[in-house]
C-alpha cells in the first residue's frame, strides 16, 4: 500500500512538471509573438508621415520605399537627357544651355559626343541654316537584374528646314550608375558610355 502511494506521488510531480511545462512555454510563445507584433506595429508606424494643413489638422500621407520607384526614375532620367540633349534650335545661348543641363546628367561619355558635333561644324550649321531639331521618345527599356543598370532609347528625330522635314530613326545605349540627388540632377542617376548605335534617314517631306 505504502508502494502504492509513492507511486501517486510520482506520478503527480510528473503531472505537475508537465503542467508546469507547458506553462512556461505558452508564456514564452506569448511574449515572442507580442515582441513580434510590437516591431511589426512600430514598423507600420514609421511608414506613416502626419502633415499639418495650414495648422489646423493632421492629415495622413504614407512613405514609399525608394527603391519601388527607381525603374520609374531611371526610364525618365534617360528620357530627360535625350530631350536636352537632341533638342536643338538655331541659338548658341540655347544650345549650350541645354548641353549644359544634359552633361549633368551624363558622365564624359555625352560629352565627347558633343565635343565630336562642335568639331565637326554641326552647331554652327544648324545657326546658320536656320534649323530646328525635335526628338520624340517611343520607348525606353531599361534592365535592372545587373549593375550597371543598362538602358536603350528608341526614338525619332525631326529636323525642320525652311524647305522640308527629316525624320531620323534614333537608337542609343547606355549604362545608369546610381549617384546623389541635386537639383540639376533629381532622380540620382549618371549616364555613362552613352553610345548612339542607329540614327539614319528614314523619311524626307516638303513643308
Amino acid at each position: 500500500m505504502e508502494f502504492k502511494s509513492l507511486k501517486n506521488i510520482e506520478s503527480s510531480f510528473k503531472q505537475i512538471r508537465l503542467i508546469v511545462i507547458l506553462v512556461i512555454s505558452s508564456c514564452a510563445l506569448v511574449i515572442v509573438f507580442c515582441i513580434w507584433s510590437s516591431f511589426r506595429f512600430a514598423e507600420a508606424q514609421r511608414q506613416k508621415i502626419y502633415v499639418l494643413d495650414q495648422g489646423k489638422s493632421l492629415i495622413l500621407a504614407l512613405s514609399q520605399d525608394l527603391s519601388q520607384n527607381r525603374p520609374v526614375e531611371a526610364r525618365e532620367h534617360v528620357r530627360r537627357f535625350h530631350e536636352l540633349f537632341f533638342t536643338l534650335s538655331p541659338d548658341k545661348m540655347a544650345i549650350e544651355s541645354n548641353m549644359q543641363r544634359a552633361m549633368n546628367l551624363s558622365d564624359k561619355s555625352a560629352f565627347n559626343y558633343y565635343q565630336d558635333l562642335s568639331e565637326k561644324g554641326y552647331f554652327k550649321r544648324l545657326i546658320s541654316a536656320n534649323i530646328n531639331q525635335y526628338i520624340q521618345i517611343d520607348s525606353v527599356i531599361c534592365n535592372f537584374d545587373h549593375y550597371p543598370y543598362t538602358a536603350r532609347t528608341f526614338a525619332k528625330q525631326l529636323i525642320l528646314r525652311e524647305s522640308n522635314v527629316t525624320e531620323r530613326s534614333l537608337i542609343t545605349t547606355c549604362k545608369l550608375l546610381n549617384s546623389v540627388r541635386s537639383d540639376n540632377n533629381p532622380h540620382g542617376f549618371i549616364i555613362e558610355n552613352f553610345e548612339i548605335i542607329e540614327n539614319k534617314d528614314i523619311r524626307v517631306a516638303n513643308r
